[in-house]
Formats: structure tokens, C-alpha cells, sequence
């Protein structure tokens, strides 16, 4: 059974969910998800927490572009930037950023850092930084949202619908799944680790997409302590992040990297033993028994900018890719610009402000 609309998303993630439900005002919009459920890889694995420690200067700014709409799904829950003495410098760079974005943060030292996470040793926050402002995200919130927001505008959100093949015919696109066909005049491509992928089943050159797969433990906290107040806590360098899961377990994870073919990522033993690791050498938390752990996967290209906007020589065809790990904290903004571009609007205003612009995110700055 054929099935028509005016956009067919690809991709049931934060990135593909946000823009459609921007779009479902002006459109009929389809979002076709592969998996049984929306959020299955990426988005709903995501440890998210809004902040200024992640990201280059437009990812931050993008961030700031979406404090205040993120504040409905998140709850204030303070950071701490922790830094060794030798780590100082870094630490006064990211005191910069805070102060440029008007957040309501303040320095410390050890002693104070360690009335907010006992279990600090002295040595690992030889300065660190508080942002008061930072905020807790509901993910689950956050993607039930969007799908509300795209059925109240008439749209639909089709799971189970793995892409098979995709195909020009004439003005339209036709996608084929196990769910049924699909057929639109713009479709976009907010297939995360697998946009490029999606791509090349369209006949449209890809633009570099490279999955990274993080890890995070959970494992239970010290013996009758309440965590459920400790901030967020992350180093400046390379090292770990740690934050409460509820009142008595913990989650941490050593921030890594690797380079992952696209898949339904799982937790490796020695990655699971390094976010340990790091987590003992800066605490004196001892790490007996990790409850359970996971991994997902974060999408870059090559400058780690996101892909927004049409594919230079295919019509039709539009990019929503490469969010890395800042896909929740950049979604209000981002959807904004993506849904600008998928349908020829001028580029938000207040974006424009901060410096942001139609260029910096097109495929056509990866050649596509």
C-alpha cells in the first residue's frame, strides 16, 4: 500500500523527530523509523544533560539558541568542571565560555568541589568551575513530544519501517520498507550513523559520517549515601564524566571515541574497564560491581559541524545529520534551521544574530 505525504523523514531519532514536528505545521509529514520504537539508538541512550563543556563554538551557541525551550523537558541540576593543577588553563577557557553566554556560574576549589561530591580527591580538582544553570533532560519527554507535535499536524510516525530501497520517480521519492511504501516530493535524511548510508540507496554522494561509540556504566553508589544531589561532575581533559542515576547508583563514562562501522552499538569489557578506571584514579569510589552498561553511537563529519540542508545536485533530497553528541541539547535550534531549509524559508533570525548561517552547515562545505 502506497502512502503519500509532503516530507518523508528518515530517521525517528531527536534529530529526524524535532524537525518533523516543526515541519507538521506547514506539511504532512511521515517519519519512518527502522527500529520498533523512536529513539532506539543514539537518542535513546543518550546520558543528556545540557551544558557549555561539550562542542565547538556553533555547537554552543546552538546550545545557547536552545536553553530556554529545552528548560520545559529538563530540570536545573548544577555541573562541576573539575580540573587537575596542571589542567588549570583549561579551566579558564571554559570559565571564558560560561562568561560569554551570561551563565550564572562560580570558581572553587577542592574543598568546596568536595561539599558537592565527597568522594573527590583533592588532586583531581585542584580548581574547578560550577555552572548552577546546566539542565537535566527528560529524553523520554522530549522525543514523546515531537511525535505528539507530528500526529497533532496530521502527520504519522512509522516504525518498523527499515529502509529498503529508495527511488526517483519523477518528481517524488519512493522508499520502500517493510512497514509499506512511502512517497514524497522532499525527503530528509536524519538517519544518524546511517545517513550516509541512506544517501547512497538515493543516488546522492555522501558526506563522511563517522560513528563513534561511547560507553556508560551504572554501578551502585557508596553504601547509604544519597547522590541524587551531586552535580553532573566532568574533567576538563580527557578522563571521565559521573553523575547520579536517581539516589543510590551512579553513571560514568571515560567520554570515548572509537570509530564504529554503523550498528547497534554494545558496551565493550575493556571500554567498560577504562571509565572504571578513570573513575577510581580521580575518586575514592571503589568500583566492585557495575550494575549494567550500554554503548550508542554519536555521528561526526569531518569538522564536526552538523549536515543541514539540500544536496547539491539531487532535488529533493535533504541532509539533517552529524548532531555528535549534542543531538538533545541543539535540537530546538537545529530543527529550526532544518526546518528553514527543507522548506525555503530565510534563516532564523536570532541564529543569524549569533553568527550562525545556511553556509556553515550545508553538505556542500563536504563536497555533496
Amino acid at each position: 500500500m502506497m502512502q503519500s505525504a509532503d516530507v518523508v523523514v528518515i530517521g525517528g531519532g531527536i534529530a529526524g523527530l524535532s524537525l518533523a514536528a516543526r515541519l507538521a505545521a506547514h506539511a504532512k509529514v511521515v517519519v519512518l523509523e527502522g527500529e520498533s520504537a523512536p529513539g532506539y539508538h543514539a537518542s535513546g541512550r543518550s546520558v543528556a544533560f545540557a551544558h557549555y563543556g561539550l562542542g565547538n563554538v556553533p555547537v554552543r551557541d546552538l546550545t545557547a539558541l536552545s536553553m530556554a525551550e529545552l528548560a520545559a523537558h529538563g530540570s536545573v541540576h548544577a555541573a562541576l568542571h573539575i580540573a587537575s593543577a596542571g589542567e588549570i588553563a583549561a579551566l579558564d577557557a571554559l570559565e571564558d565560555v560560561h562568561r560569554h553566554y551570561a551563565c550564572d556560574y562560580s570558581r572553587a576549589g577542592p574543598e568546596e568541589a568536595r561539599g558537592l561530591v565527597p568522594v573527590l580527591k583533592p588532586e583531581a580538582c585542584a580548581a574547578v568551575l560550577i555552572d548552577h544553570s546546566s539542565l537535566k533532560l527528560d529524553t523520554h519527554a522530549m522525543l514523546q513530544a515531537c511525535v505528539a507535535g507530528v500526529r497533532a499536524g496530521g502527520g504519522a510516525v512509522v516504525t518498523g519501517a527499515r529502509v529498503q530501497s529508495i527511488a526517483r520517480e519523477g518528481a517524488a521519492w519512493r522508499v520502500e520498507t517493510p512497514a509499506g511504501s512511502f512517497t514524497a516530493p522532499l525527503l530528509v535524511n536524519a538517519a544518524g550513523a546511517w545517513a550516509d548510508v541512506i544517501a547512497q540507496l538515493a543516488g546522492v554522494r555522501p558526506v563522511g559520517i563517522e560513528p563513534r561509540r561511547r560507553t556508560v556504566i551504572s554501578f551502585p553508589a557508596p553504601e547509604g549515601e544519597d547522590v541524587h544531589a551531586w552535580p553532573f561532575t566532568k574533567t576538563v581533559g580527557e578522563g571521565f564524566y559521573l553523575l547520579p542515576e536517581g539516589r543510590g547508583q551512579l553513571l560514568a563514562s571515560s567520554m570515548d571515541q572509537t570509530p564504529s562501522k554503523p550498528c547497534d552499538a554494545a558496551a565493550e569489557e575493556l571500554d567498560k574497564a577504562i571509565a572504571a578506571d578513570r573513575v577510581e584514579q580521580a575518586t575514592t569510589l571503589p568500583i566492585r560491581r557495575i550494575s549494567h552498561s550500554w554503548a550508542g553511537l554519536r555521528s561526526f563529519v569531518a569538522d564536526e559541524l552538523p549536515v543541514i540542508g539540500a544536496a547539491a545536485d539531487v532535488p529533493g533530497f535533504v541532509w539533517c545529520a552529524g548532531q555528535g553528541g549534542a543531538g538533545f541539547q541543539t535540537a530546538p535550534a537545529l530543527s529550526r534551521i532544518a526546518a528553514a531549509a527543507v522548506l525555503g524559508q530565510p534563516f532564523p533570525e536570532d541564529a543569524g544574530a549569533a553568527g550562525l548561517s545556511f553556509a556553515m552547515f550545508s553538505p556542500a562545505r563536504l563536497g555533496a
